[in-house]
């Protein structure tokens, strides 16, 4: 396609950047919505690796693509977008969280936050290059022991997680 084609569409570079954003944003939160909804009322041992596998297999399909979106997010007032997709996601997972027939999640959103933010760790440390030889070949099964034993930890009948001082003060 050429150039004057393309701002026939766009207005500038910024909003032609902000549309390849948007579009890479919607195809990781559409994988994350998909896999949640076709895992709802699963046990909870089902649903960490469907998590794991959909979000990799959406953010790393083109790591190059996503290491320059990072840049364009920071750089381009993607932040905005970034959070509403967040957003979805979260949703999405607290849902599936709380249709899992094998455990009980007090604060669903706040769990589904802590386990997105613990799949992107990793997935950000890859992409921004600061990764061991060989953190890529083991990624999606260090990530699903880490998310289906956190998960776990909120079965019917297993023993609570351990609250900290602070929980139990209310702060």
């Amino acid at each position: 396609m050429s150039v004057g084609s393309l701002y026939q569409y766009y207005p500038n570079r910024d909003a032609l950047l902000a549309a390849v954003l948007r579009r890479h944003l919607e195809g990781i939160a559409g994988a994350v919505e998909r896999a949640c909804s076709e895992h709802r009322g699963k046990p909870v041992s089902q649903m960490a690796p469907a998590l794991v596998v959909a979000l990799l297999a959406a953010k790393l399909r083109d790591p190059g693509e996503s290491k320059a979106l990072y840049a364009v997010a920071e750089e381009r007032g993607g932040a905005e977008l970034v959070s509403r997709m967040h957003t979805r996601i979260v949703a999405a997972i607290a849902a599936l969280l709380a249709s899992a027939p094998d455990a009980r999640f007090d604060d669903p959103a706040m769990t589904s936050t802590i386990v997105f933010s613990a799949l992107m760790g990793p997935v950000r440390t890859l992409l921004e290059g600061h990764a061991p030889a060989g953190f890529e070949t083991c990624l999606e099964g260090q990530l699903v022991v880490l998310l289906t034993a956190f998960l776990q930890t909120h079965r019917l009948g297993a023993g609570r997680p351990r609250r900290t001082g602070r929980d139990r003060q209310g702060t």
